[in-house]
């Protein structure tokens, strides 16, 4: 049987219910811009009605309501899309760390400008140009000195540049690692304390926010893999496991993501974006810059010494060459012949760059060219690094060969013929020289092409970069849109259910109002008729 205040009941009910309706949605309100928040909602429904069917029910027809109860307040989240984010997330991270570091790597070679390397060997050619013009200049000798001196000033600058980039990229390596063991650290306490929460039967919501905007964070520094269990999140990069439930179990440091990056675990984020810049194009570049640099010191390549030349006494050809004489009749050299002194006609043969051709000549005293290019610690392979011009030239510039043409008196005494510049000349048409080859046998084609190539594929990579982050970015954000749109806060629908639930209280306490006016009339005015 229906008790007389049953409909109190069910009013409280209501005001309880619609009142947590109101506080939830107050909760969403006040925290619409809070990064990570997803939308919460209570969940109601019909309370029991007072009588289950069954033989010994009551005979008054119809089940008698008790009002409304709310179950539960849970968040509004789709964990697929969540997936989605994280992979985009994953791929926006290492695309805008590579697109990053070929800009740097674009400042760091700079060109085209007037500033760049292709200025400074412009400088050097046109100096040694101008030399030819008078050998015996000293101004001339100086400025050669002085543009050498840049020449290699800029690329020792240039290759510190690079290291100093390479060491960057690692020194964060190190502190996107240290971040990723922070983040699975808060996951997992965060998986312990949900457990907890949720194991009395409550929904942990704001905390598995925090859960999940640790692990958005984590997604765009690696390629992680999110397995919801009982325990809570099971986190894994690859094949490696990094959280299951309430245990960390990896230690995650720069020497640890190398090693997943050479496995194939590491495939995206900011992580791989850092190690993938280091040693794709930092390294290539590197490389490049001492093969370019190597190369104009001892790189192979093609000149034809002129008829009636005098190389010093003993000097031989390392690569098989033919003498072209006047009446067009070929001589050939084989490697390690002795060269004929003076030349009967036109020499074609190999030199090992600029220091090969420089080693032809006769210096103003007479002595025999030196190397023109030395490394800064005697022994090294030459390297953009360590190119120096050599010492003695440096501090004496009257030991340049420019000249082809000397004499040897009965004594054996060496003297140049004055106002010769032959090998001036020569020199000063290696700009042009599309015969130079690294020292690997890899290039060929003049020194300039070498910096052309290098910057011409600079700017490819750049532009792919750009684009590719470009993508990313907008993927990501297409796909945070439908997340956005699902877990998101909306005010204009917040305003509207706050409407809703008001005036579903206000119903509900008017309906209260009501039925006690009722009661009251019950208790303190029947039976008093009559009287």
């Amino acid at each position: 049987m229906t008790s007389t205040f049953h409909s109190i009941e069910t009013a409280r009910r209501s005001l309880f219910t619609q009142t947590a309706a109101l506080s939830t949605t107050g909760h969403n309100i006040a925290n619409a811009n809070t990064e990570g928040y997803t939308r919460q909602r209570v969940n109601m429904k019909a309370a029991s009605p007072i009588e289950a069917y069954g033989l010994t029910n009551s005979t008054v027809p119809g089940q008698l309501g008790t009002g409304v109860e709310f179950t539960s307040i849970e968040r509004i989240r789709e964990m697929f899309l969540d997936d989605q984010y994280r992979g985009e997330n994953s791929a926006s991270g290492n695309w805008s760390i590579q697109s990053d570091t070929l800009d740097k790597l674009e400042a760091i070679v700079n060109e085209p400008s007037d500033t760049g390397i292709r200025t400074v060997l412009d400088n050097f050619w046109k100096s040694w140009s101008d030399l030819s013009k008078n050998p015996e200049d000293p101004t001339a000798r100086k400025i050669v000195v002085q543009t050498a001196e840049s020449l290699t000033d800029a690329m020792n600058y240039m290759s510190t540049q690079l290291s100093n980039l390479d060491r960057d990229l690692s020194t964060n390596i190190d502190v996107k690692g240290k971040q990723v063991q922070g983040y699975l650290s808060s996951i997992a306490d965060l998986n312990q304390s949900i457990a907890k929460i949720e194991g009395m039967g409550d929904h942990a919501n704001d905390l598995r926010d925090q859960r999940d905007l640790m692990t958005d964070k984590l997604s765009k520094i690696a390629n992680i893999t999110v397995l919801e269990t009982d325990a809570g999140y099971n986190i894994s990069l690859g094949t490696r496991q990094l959280v299951q439930g309430q245990a960390v179990t990896a230690t995650v440091d720069s020497a640890f993501l190398n090693t997943a990056y050479a496995s194939g675990d590491l495939k995206a984020g900011e992580a791989y974006g850092m190690i993938f810049s280091s040693k794709t194009y930092v390294a290539d570049y590197k490389k490049q810059l001492d093969d370019m640099a190597n190369t104009i010191a001892n790189g192979e390549v093609k000149v034809t010494i002129p008829a009636g030349s005098t190389l010093p006494a003993g000097t031989t050809v390392f690569k098989d060459s033919e003498i072209v004489n006047a009446d067009g009749t070929k001589t050939t050299l084989l490697a390690g012949a002795a060269v004929p002194i003076p030349l009967t006609g036109d020499l074609k043969t190999t030199v090992k760059g600029l220091n090969g051709l420089h080693q032809l000549g006769f210096a103003m005293d007479g002595s025999t060219g030196r190397p023109f290019f030395t490394p800064s610690v005697a022994g090294e392979a030459i390297t953009a690094s360590n190119l120096r011009l050599n010492p003695e030239i440096a501090a004496d510039p009257s030991l340049f060969a420019t000249s082809l043409r000397a004499t040897t008196d009965t004594a054996g005494k060496v003297s140049v013929i004055k106002g010769n510049n032959t090998l001036a000349l020569l020199f000063s048409n290696m700009k042009d020289n599309n015969t130079f080859t690294t020292a690997d046998g890899i290039k060929s084609g003049t020194i300039g092409s070498y910096l052309s190539s290098m910057v011409g594929q600079l700017g490819i990579q750049s532009q792919e970069a750009t684009r590719q982050t470009s993508n990313a970015d907008y993927l990501v954000e297409q796909v945070n849109s439908r997340r956005q749109s699902v877990s998101g806060v909306s005010l204009d629908q917040e305003m509207s259910d706050m409407l809703v639930f008001q005036h579903a209280y206000s119903a509900a306490a008017r309906f209260m109002t009501t039925y006690d006016e009722m009661l009251d009339k019950l208790i303190n005015s029947t039976g008093t008729v009559g009287r």
